[in-house]
């Protein structure tokens, strides 16, 4: 059914009782004309662009839990463009774009809050780097705006804006970055895609990939085999093993990212903020928690777990940027698997192996990116061709040497 205001006063006035579930439940097909593994953000966007924008519905997502169990369930939500280089910039803006008519595309809320994301400095090194990265976003076509310490002061006053190891004196600030409730993203995208056909197969974990003379036949599962002339993987931080199904060895490396909630305060951040000089995040939820993160854990791991020198590291950069913060009480902490790349960017690209494609290499950053990395995924699958807006993000960038290094530190995935 679609969702109205005319559906939710006729639900209201007869007890709720007609509401329908958001998506089926169906048993996996023999085969479909296209598989996407993963039924996550990235998964379920691209299985939605697929039926919408290219006209496949014989299509299917296959998930090993329940749908968004992953990654999109458990982040800091925070979307933004304010990226410096050129193979970032069009795809992250593009992203931002489909976010602002993202509820109206697949009737239904997401909770999209264009509250703005001010990235602090704390140096005149950090002050120079910014006024770069806007540079560069303005001549994108991307709103910038680098502010001076008054200017982030009217903003954020509570921020402490003299500590004597980083002191705050300015920052870039986004007007039109923001949040976005990670589980409705997974949620809308899931009714979107049912609604055009596309069947969400939850419980079917991949255990094989089936390759012949060169070419992919479809997926092994834990429901039997289902074929398909064209696989798509959008697995995270589990893609290097779901590749190496196929023979597969992928420029990727699997880190912990952690993530708190504090408890329920009055308003008190109206945006999302930056610290770089601790490397943390913060935003605030609408029921009130304190939302943010800071680093990776810096070793290989496939847990959804942390460790406790990364929550000191948090926690401490959280009170030196906001003092107040020190009298709350955290309520919960998660783990997410990131997928972290050679160069912080991510591949989205065709393979090696005919049919088979690749999403992976996120890095922290894939929230985000879902609508365009969805968008130019199906794209790439339907068309077997790249779009110009993710053209960049090849596979084989990094035997070239055509890397996108926007953090600037090299082939080290657990800095970026």
């Amino acid at each position: 059914m679609r969702y109205s205001i005319f559906s939710l006063l006729s639900e209201a006035l007869r007890g709720n009782t007609g509401w329908q579930p958001a998506w089926r439940d169906p048993e996996p097909k023999a085969s479909y004309d296209a598989i996407i593994v993963g039924g996550g953000g990235h998964g379920l966007s691209t299985a939605y662009y697929l039926a919408k924008e290219h006209g496949l519905t014989n299509v299917a997502v296959v998930e090993k839990g329940y749908l968004g169990s992953g990654n999109v369930g458990r982040n800091t939500t925070i979307i933004r463009s304010n990226y410096l280089l050129p193979g970032n910039i069009p795809f992250y803006e593009h992203s931002l774009k489909l976010w602002e008519g993202l509820e109206q595309d697949i009737n239904y809320n997401a909770m999209v809050s264009q509250r703005g994301v001010l990235h602090l400095f704390e140096s005149d090194g950090t002050r120079d780097a910014a006024a770069r990265r806007g540079n560069a976003m303005r001549l994108e076509g991307v709103d910038a705006e680098l502010l001076d310490r008054e200017g982030v002061r009217r903003l954020a006053p509570m921020l402490d804006f003299d500590s004597a190891r980083f002191p705050v004196m300015g920052g870039l600030w986004q007007p039109r970055g923001g949040t976005v409730r990670h589980d409705a993203v997974a949620w809308g995208y899931a009714r979107a895609a049912d609604r055009r056909g596309v069947d969400l197969i939850q419980n079917c974990e991949v255990t094989g990939i089936r390759v012949e003379n060169g070419r992919v036949l479809g997926v092994e599962t834990t429901r039997g085999f289902i074929g398909a002339p064209k696989v798509g993987l959008a697995c995270a931080g589990n893609s290097s093993r779901v590749a190496a199904m196929a023979g597969l060895q992928l420029p990727i490396e699997s880190h912990v990212l952690q993530a708190f909630v504090s408890e329920g305060v009055k308003p008190l951040v109206d945006q999302v903020i930056i610290f770089g000089a601790g490397h943390f995040y913060i935003s605030q939820s609408d029921k009130g928690g304190l939302v943010f993160g800071g680093d990776i854990d810096r070793y290989n791991s496939y847990a959804q777990r942390g460790n406790l020198p990364v929550i000191h590291e948090v926690m401490e950069a959280a009170v030196a940027l906001m003092p107040s913060v020190s009298r709350l009480r955290v309520l919960r902490q998660w783990g997410g698997i990131m997928d972290m790349s050679m160069d912080g960017s991510p591949i989205i690209d065709k393979t090696p192996i005919a049919g088979l494609y690749i999403n992976c290499g996120w890095c922290i950053g894939g929230f985000k990116a879902t609508p365009a990395s969805g968008w130019c995924f199906a794209h790439t699958i339907a068309r077997d061709e790249p779009h110009r807006l993710n053209a960049a993000y090849r596979l084989d960038r990094f035997a070239t040497g055509d890397l996108i290094d926007e953090a600037g530190t090299g082939a080290t995935p657990n800095l970026h």
